[in-house]
């Protein structure tokens, strides 16, 4: 499958909401990427809102600030997959977590999670997604990248795989740093440098239409 990269913008908020709304994404209907940003306080729903409806909206709220909170994938103009990531800083629910602690002090990004309609599986967009991800942040300044693996031998359930599988990042490279619990390690991927720089990932410009550029092929 041919896979093109885009960030996050405004103008690209309904291809958010194609991916979340897509076939086994329940999850990421309910969270929108957001529980993993909040430290203790979470905003409250307001009049007629369930809790998923105010995560909706705080996510776009974030993203009409000018933040980039993460990367789109599209097959031609269809978008098929999503990987959230950020400075470390910015998820507040890491701060208290004993699984996903700090390894020590110094920065990184983090790749929190991927979404991936249960039709489009199985075809090498979510290790495409993290291959960008990458380029992505070492473009804005990461010097190390980090994330939280799910390790299992026999594979869990699909839809429960939002922190990706430990095998698909010891393929794209990351090694393993800690382990706080015995099927979730931390893993990173230090600042090696890019083959050809961030601009060979493919990124779609802002302004270009979804599809006009195609040079990754998801294997």
């Amino acid at each position: 499958m041919k896979l093109t990269v885009a960030p996050l913008t405004p103008d690209r908020w309904a291809d958010l909401e194609t991916v979340f709304n897509g076939r086994g994404c329940s999850f990421a209907r309910n969270c929108w990427c957001m529980e993993y940003r909040y430290d203790r306080n979470r905003p409250t729903p307001k009049a007629g809102e369930s809790p998923a409806d105010a995560n909706r909206r705080a996510m776009k709220a974030l993203v009409e600030s000018g933040s980039t909170p993460g990367l789109i994938g599209y097959h031609g103009k269809t978008p098929v997959g999503w990987v959230s990531l950020a400075p470390r800083e910015e998820y507040g629910r890491l701060k208290r977590s004993s699984v996903m602690k700090a390894v020590d002090d110094k920065p990184v990004w983090s790749v929190i999670c991927f979404v991936v309609p249960s039709e489009y599986r199985h075809q090498g967009i979510a290790a495409a997604l993290l291959k960008a991800a990458v380029g992505w942040a070492k473009k804005n300044g990461a010097r190390i990248v980090e994330a939280y693996p799910i390790d299992k031998d026999t594979r869990s359930s699909d839809g429960f795989m939002w922190f990706g599988a430990k095998s698909m990042y010891d393929k794209a490279g990351f090694e393993e740093v800690a382990r706080h619990k015995l099927q979730r390690p931390i893993v990173v991927e230090l600042n090696k440098p890019p083959v050809d720089g961030f601009d060979r990932f493919f990124l779609l410009r802002r302004g270009h239409a979804p599809g006009t550029i195609v040079k990754q092929t998801a294997d």
